[in-house]
């Protein structure tokens, strides 16, 4: 391990099924999200925004490298995940940030996952079209 990674703080944020690690170390803005820049990895902007979110709060935009390795899930859920870790991370260095980005709820994770399919139907909810006669 090298020094830089040493001296970096670790955290873990989850989101739908997508789990990412965040390396936090200060730097000058720099992102690695698996290996690539912030722009190449989200096509999106809302996704960078929602990225960034967790430094715009603590206005800390732009004074750590960031390294991510993220996997499992969509754009939006490795997205959320890499918020929530990085606000964790935020966190560690930080305590006095808890009740800023509490209040946004950047803290808090978000439980919602992808309902199972039940037997004996389509779908998860959805049912076989039903004829009364």
């Amino acid at each position: 391990m090298d020094k830089e990674s040493s001296k970096a703080i670790h955290a873990i944020g989850r989101r739908k099924t997508s789990v990412a690690r965040v390396y936090l170390s200060r730097g000058k803005g720099e992102w690695d999200i698996n290996g690539r820049a912030l722009n190449d990895y989200f096509s999106r902007t809302s996704h960078v925004q929602l990225v960034e979110q967790p430094f715009a709060a603590t206005e800390t935009l732009g004074q750590y490298r960031v390294k991510v390795n993220v996997q499992g899930g969509g754009q939006t859920g490795q997205a959320g995940a890499i918020r929530l870790a990085v606000a964790r991370a935020l966190v560690s260095v930080d305590e006095s940030v808890r009740t800023s980005l509490r209040k946004l709820g950047l803290l808090t994770r978000d439980p919602r996952m992808v309902e199972r399919k039940k037997y004996g139907r389509p779908k998860a909810r959805k049912r076989f079209q039903f004829s009364k006669r």
